[in-house]
């Protein structure tokens, strides 16, 4: 019950059963998409036990729907446009979840259009425009009207909320808050013991490392239906070793200079043969030794109870080192410019030293350190961990709180 001081206190009436709506679950071949949804029913289930939630989501094919309600088991998940229509008759609140822009923008201009009833965001970034330098500020315009009307809107990093700000956005309460992935809980302990134990990696005793592309080759998924994007695809070849070669060179020290192993992971699934490619392909013979690739994708369950036993992780991604922070693993970020504003969350929660910009020649020299002070001084790193657990759950618990007031209140 500690999860729930501090929120307000219910009247018996106000107490008369709720209903939420979560618009999640953005696509599936990214466990860190994947991992928005079960981070945010984590929290609304710590903190509204008494409320019922369906889903309203993108896609959980690909095993997320069997992986999701194992954990949540009297989630509702909508399907039908019947239950759609049904539920936006029923529900009290649209919680529009995390993720990275305001991907739900239809359905949340669909309730707005069609009830008076309260709506929300909650942890988003925003533009949230993934390309070249020339489209990185471009928004819908009606945005502006959409998010001043919401009751709340909490964005993932404070790039994000400085922007809204700059372009006019007037809701009453816009502040950060943690991407919801921080509260994932998901797990799969059965299929990461025994990957490890067939791989040879002992608890403790390895760090899981991410490569990545300037941008994901989601061409290369059949299921994408897309074509080469031959700008983004030419930049990635022009890129890739420049910013690959900083993540291989850390590989090779820490197998060297200690007693860790390393495990080569994918947080999309076009990153499987760029970690064959860019990281274990080139590696000296005497450090492939000690290095595993993981040559297939997985799902957000099993990577949770891999990262909860490693020993850190590192690499071009994001979400992988935020569910790592979540469970105690100290976990370095490097980006690139071409991404969104997402990383500057790294200095929002107090990781700052963690987080390296890839365009800047002295970050990029920052790392291989920074990855082996980690291996080398775990309890250092440890409780550099803790100070952001602390501030995640604290800003956790006053936008659930908030959230609170919302539902059961006609302010």
């Amino acid at each position: 019950m500690a999860l729930l001081t501090g929120l307000p206190v219910l009247s018996a009436d106000a107490k008369a059963k709720k209903t939420i709506i979560l618009r999640s679950s953005w696509q599936t071949v990214n466990i860190g998409d994947i991992a928005h949804t079960p981070g945010v029913l984590t929290l609304l289930e710590n903190y509204f036990p008494e409320v019922k939630i369906l889903l309203w989501p993108t896609d959980v094919g690909d095993g997320v729907e069997p992986m999701v309600m194992r954990r949540f088991p009297k989630l509702t998940i909508l399907k039908t446009e019947e239950q759609k229509e049904a539920a936006i008759k029923e529900a009290d609140f649209f919680l529009h979840g995390s993720g990275p822009s305001l991907t739900g923008r239809k359905e949340l201009e669909r309730w707005a259009g069609s009830t008076d009833k309260p709506y929300g965001i909650y942890g988003i970034t925003y533009p949230g425009v993934y390309g070249f330098p020339e489209d990185r500020d471009k928004f819908n315009p009606a945005d502006i009207e959409l998010l001043t009307r919401a009751k709340f809107v909490y964005f993932r990093d404070s790039v994000s909320l400085e922007f809204a700000r700059k372009i006019g956005v007037k809701c009453p309460i816009m502040e950060f808050c943690p991407d919801g992935a921080f509260a994932v809980d998901v797990k799969d302990d059965r299929s990461a013991i025994a990957f490890l134990k067939e791989n040879n990696l002992s608890e403790g005793k390895f760090m899981c490392v991410i490569p990545q592309f300037r941008f994901s080759p989601w061409w290369e998924i059949p299921a994408k239906n897309q074509s080469v994007n031959k700008k983004k695809n030419e930049y990635n070849m022009k890129m890739k070793e420049q910013d690959n070669a900083p993540i291989r060179e850390a590989i090779i020290t820490v197998v060297r200079q200690t007693d860790l192993k390393i495990l080569i992971v994918p947080e999309n699934e076009t990153q499987v043969h760029i970690g064959k490619e860019m990281l274990y392909d080139p590696l000296p013979e005497d450090v492939k030794k000690k290095v595993v690739w993981r040559d297939h994708y997985w799902l957000t369950d099993e990577a949770v109870s891999t990262y909860a036993r490693s020993a850190g992780l590192f690499g071009l991604e994001m979400h992988s080192p935020i569910m790592c922070i979540a469970l105690g693993i100290p976990a370095i970020v490097c980006r690139f410019e071409e991404q969104t504003s997402k990383a500057a969350m790294w200095k929002d929660i107090g990781l700052e030293e963690w987080l390296f910009d890839m365009d800047i020649p002295k970050d990029v020299a920052g790392i291989v350190p920074a990855v082996l002070n980690i291996a080398k001084n775990p309890k250092s790193a440890k409780s550099k961990v803790a100070g952001a657990q602390k501030f995640v759950k604290k800003r956790q618990q006053e936008t659930m709180a908030v959230l609170k007031e919302k539902l059961y209140t006609k302010s």
